[in-house]
């Protein structure tokens, strides 16, 4: 992790921005530096700082220039980054949260093409699909859809060419090396295998998301009656999905 905090860029964004570059490569290690950061700039007690925006390999800072110096920013930002390489930054405490999603059928009409493309099964694709913990990299697209590392190179399968209109809340798509599900009904060009009940965004909450950038998603195959059973739990609000410690 030394190398990446002697390489990190810091860069200039406009007149209210500074993004913190840790390279060019997706890894889980330039990703928990990311966490890292971004923990420690919310915790600043500093005046000025807007917003704080996780991403793959970076992290994007706005601030207010009227409150807070570039100066100052990029200074406490190189004292924070000094700290971290030197493991002075205590490692910050992962989720696990558990998916439930009902495969194929109605809910994932794609997964017949993922059989086909890639020779398994459909028992295989969902016990390949399940057998993972994903790290959420970064939230973004739509409010709280999860970009998930560690895809099984055996389920790799190339995006629609000609995207859907309207894709369901809660989908769960395959695009490239990339798996995730779509808390929001929107357009896009994953390929769908399933659907969970699970809602992830909740836009009148203080908090409005169920995971962040950071936490591990697992899915769990269901059937059609406990998607339904699930469901009916989560619009009445007394549902609560399985969360554990990494």
């Amino acid at each position: 992790m030394d190398d990446y905090i002697k390489n990190v860029r810091i860069l200039v964004a406009g007149e209210q921005g500074i993004v913190i570059d840790f390279g060019n490569e997706i890894t889980t290690a330039i990703n928990r530096l990311v966490q890292q950061l971004v923990e420690v700039l919310n915790s600043w007690a500093v005046s000025g700082i807007v917003e704080v925006v996780p991403t793959y390999r970076s992290v994007i800072i706005y601030f207010d220039p009227l409150q807070i110096a570039r100066g100052e920013l990029t200074l406490g930002i190189q004292r924070f980054l000094t700290q971290i390489g030197n493991g002075e930054m205590q490692e910050i405490p992962r989720r696990v949260i558990q998916v439930p999603v009902c495969y194929g059928g109605v809910f994932g009409p794609d997964i017949d093409y993922v059989v086909r493309r890639t020779k398994l099964s459909i028992e295989e694709v969902i016990r390949i699909h399940t057998s993972r913990k994903y790290l959420v990299y970064m939230l973004g697209f739509t409010p709280g859809f999860p970009y998930l590392g560690g895809l099984d190179e055996r389920l790799v399968v190339p995006r629609l060419k000609q995207g859907r209109n309207k894709i369901p809340t809660g989908s769960v798509g395959i695009a490239g090396r990339q798996t995730g599900f779509y808390t929001v009904e929107s357009s896009g060009e994953w390929r769908l295998i399933g659907r969970t009940p699970l809602r992830a965004f909740y836009p009148g909450n203080p908090n409005p998301f169920l995971f962040a950038a950071g936490d591990y998603l697992q899915f769990k195959p269901i059937s059609v009656d406990e998607f339904f059973e699930i469901f009916s739990k989560v619009e009445a609000g007394s549902y609560s999905p399985e969360i554990t410690a990494f």
